[in-house]
Parts: C-alpha cells; structure tokens; sequence
C-alpha cells in the first residue's frame, strides 16, 4: 500500500486549539527537546520520548516526509530554571569523580540504549550543545545587535520588557517590572530575563568553559535548542514537542530569543506539549522529587520494557497518567496477549482490511487519540473479519504502536545469503529514487525464492514465505 498523504490535526499549544497540520514546506520540521545527561531519563521522561516517537510513525504512516532533530544538553543546564544554582552536568561529574564530558557521554550512551528498548526511533540528528558553542555565539551576538541583550556581573542576559509577545505560549500576564530585581547570582532589570551567556565563577574552575567576545564561560540552557534547532531546521520549522514543563519557561524563552534575532514570527507553528507521568495522589515524577522509576527498575521486575510503551499508549497525551506497578502489569497481559495473535498463524501481511485501516488512522490523526485507536484495534480484532485480514490491520498499525508484535517471526537480515542481502539492499534504492516498479520485481523474485519482504518505519523485514 503506498502511502498517501492525509490530513492531521493536533492541538497547539500557541493557540490553545486543535488545528490542521499544514506544513512550511514538503519536509516536516520535527524538534523534541532531549536529555540534559547528567543522569538516567526516568519513566516520566521516557513519556513524551514515546508520544513524541508515536506522532512522528503517525506522520510518516500517513506520508508525510520528517527531518527529526533532538538536541543532548550536555553543557548550561541549571539547577534552577530562574539562572541559579550549578550546571548540572559540572555536579554530577564532581558526585562520580569523573570529567564532565565523560559524565556526558555515558548518560548518553545510557539514554539512547533505553530508547531502542522502548523502540523509539532515532532521531535524523542528535546535536549535542558542547558541539554548537559558535553557533551559540554568533545567535547572542545578533541579539546584541538588535538590542535585546544587557551584562550583568554573572553574564549577558535577554531584556524580555523589549519583547512585546513574551508569555505568548504561556499565556503569561505581563508581569510587573522590577528594576535592579535581585536574584542569588547577578542582578536581572525583570524577573522573567534569562541568561544567554553565563561567565565561569572566578572562584571556582569549571570543566567546560569557552571563550566569548563577553568573556569565558558557557551558553544558557535556553539558547542552545534555538542555536541548534534553527541550524538543522532553518529560522522557521513546523513542529516542536516536549513536556508541559516546558512552556512556561524554556519554550516560552525559545521563541523570545529566536524570533528577536530573526524578526520572523512564528518560531515554530505548532507547539506539541506532552502531560506529565504521575504516582499515587497526582505526585509527578521527578529527581527533584526523590521519586523516580527508571527503566532498569522496570526490567528488574521482569517487565518487557514495550509493556511500559504500551501502558503509555493507553492513555491520552494532553492527560496526567497514574503508574503503578499494577496497570503495568495489566498493560503487560495486553502485549502478550497481542503478539499471540499475530504469532498464531502465517498471513500476508499487505491484505489490510481498507474499512478498519480507515477508522482506526483517524483517531491516530485526531489529535493522537491513542486510547481510541488501541479500542478500535482490539474491536477489530473481535470483530468478524477475514482472519488473514485481520492480523494484517494489527500488524500494519504495529507501525505506529512501535510494539514489536511480529518480530520473533522475522529473520535476521545479517545472517541472511549474501544475494538476499544484496537483492534487499538493491531494493532499498530502487524505492529510494521512486522506481517502485522494479523495486515490486525484487519483492517477487525473493518470495518465488521463499522470502517474503514487507516494508515497516524500521526498515524491511523479511521471514520465510511458505
């Protein structure tokens, strides 16, 4: 089945509506804000990394094209929002009596393999912040020039009273402006100012620091996602996704900083802003907090890790969400439960029921309406339909659940015949620059030799045809 664009509405943030997706330009500009990496992503986070990865398969399923850009803060995150405290990074190196690059690189290297446990799809482009420092520069100098920026005794900070629309994702009233406003580092001319460059302390060495025309020190957490997004996705982009924590302070900057260097409005057209994971009593996860689960934790009981994928698929995005171990243990039943069914016969998996695919995409694109879309799943399965057909429509919306439900039945494309690999790979091309013609030729050439090859957002997958 090739795919054909459709339409996708989705609720903005910026203007507090459910609105259709229409996009700048062919390609989806797709920016998630990623981990700042001076310790493990918990469960909380790894929501809106797996409602983040679910709206981009439901953008590629429908056909649209995505550029994926999910920045790594690994220098410039505080300890306080308001431009207070120690770089996070910097702590958590002097706590493991390691460099802070190493600290970095391993939390890293940690995040990325949680990700592929939960089969969240790869960003195109991962920058890391300690790799954008000119960029970084050169963005405050254009603010300089502008005159968004003042010095302070702790760094260069971004004058939003000179904003007229700051708060504008956030709703924020304009708040009272306070001059001389004192803050523990530094002075700040209002409240809401945020750092754009903050100068090492003179007491203390740091272990990233730079040179820059105001002196040595190191960006703002704030300026690096505008610094890199605009780098990869140019000054304007479609959509930019993270946590509800997010709007009040490190989007709402973003567009401050961006869209005053620029002088181009909007940022980004569509504001995508995942709801928090919750315990018992409406209590949010966070390190903060002392509450934390992680995925290891997860693993130690004994969970697959795609149970707690689809335990978040359950429930709506723009809704809190209770964990507990028990609704995972339920969720857990359910993935068992589907990957039997798909393992219970073999079935050519393009024979999708057209009546059911229609109505379970447009709850995905409604707004991501996940919850309805898994209902209307287990109605079709229930439902009377072709058995071949039916275990077709499941696997062909795995694509979008990202649940793995048919990959024990898969073979092992490495260990495949060197001509398999070859003809798969040909193939590969051949559907790269649209010759999908030939591209079918090689699809029956190795089914008439016993492979049968399906096409999936991870790549071909191919098992035994009998």
């Amino acid at each position: 089945m090739k795919n054909q664009i459709m339409n996708i509405f989705l609720f903005n943030t910026l203007s507090r509506k459910i609105e259709k997706l229409e996009l700048l330009n062919e390609l989806v500009g797709f920016y998630t804000c990623g981990p700042t990496v001076y310790d493990f992503a918990h469960i909380g986070n790894f929501r809106t990394y797996i409602i983040e990865d679910v709206l981009k398969r439901v953008l590629i399923l429908n056909g649209y094209k995505v550029k994926h850009v999910m920045n790594i803060t690994d220098v410039g995150h505080l300890t306080d929002d308001q431009d207070e405290g120690e770089d996070k990074i910097e702590i958590s190196a002097e706590k493991h009596k390691k460099s802070a690059w190493e600290i970095a690189e391993f939390f890293t290297k940690a995040f990325i393999e949680d990700a592929k446990k939960l089969n969240i799809l790869m960003p195109d482009i991962m920058p890391k912040a300690t790799e954008h420092i000119t960029e970084m520069i050169e963005l405050i100098k254009k603010l300089e020039k502008n005159g968004y920026t003042y010095l302070t005794p702790d760094g260069i900070y971004f004058d939003t009273s000179k904003f007229k629309d700051y708060g504008k994702l956030a709703n924020l009233r304009k708040i009272e402006i306070i001059p001389g406003f004192r803050v523990k580092v530094g002075y700040k001319k209002n409240p809401t100012d945020f750092a754009l460059w903050k100068f090492s302390p003179k007491d203390k060495k740091r272990q990233m620091e730079w040179e820059s025309p105001w002196g040595k020190g190191f960006p703002g957490w704030h300026i690096e996602c505008s610094a890199m997004s605009m780098k990869y996705l140019g000054e304007q982009f479609d959509i930019h996704c993270g946590g509800v924590d997010h709007i009040p302070i490190h989007h709402t900057n973003e567009i401050a900083q961006s869209e005053a260097a620029t002088g181009k409005s909007p940022f980004v057209k569509y504001w995508f802003h995942v709801n928090f994971l919750v315990l018992k009593n409406q209590k949010k996860m966070a390190k903060s907090e002392g509450n934390i689960i992680l995925m290891k934790d997860i693993e130690e009981r004994k969970f697959d890790p795609l149970s707690f994928r689809l335990f978040v698929l359950q429930g709506h995005w723009q809704s809190f969400i209770e964990f507990s171990w028990e609704a995972l243990e339920a969720a857990e039943n359910s993935l068992k439960r589907l990957k039997e069914i798909i393992s219970s016969r073999n079935f050519d998996e393009r024979k999708i029921n057209e009546n059911w695919r229609k109505k379970i995409i447009e709850k995905f694109n409604n707004n991501l309406n996940t919850p309805a879309a898994i209902s209307l799943i287990w109605q079709m399965i229930r439902s009377d339909i072709d058995e071949e057909e039916k275990l077709a429509t499941l696997l062909y919306f795995d694509q979008i659940l990202g649940l793995k439900l048919n990959e024990k039945n898969y073979l092992n494309l490495e260990s495949l015949p060197k001509e398999i690999q070859d003809l798969i790979k040909k193939r590969e091309t051949l559907r790269k620059e649209k010759k999908f013609k030939e591209a079918d030729e090689i699809r029956e050439k190795l089914k008439k030799i016993g492979y049968f090859l399906i096409d999936t957002l991870e790549g071909p997958k191919i098992k035994f045809h009998k």
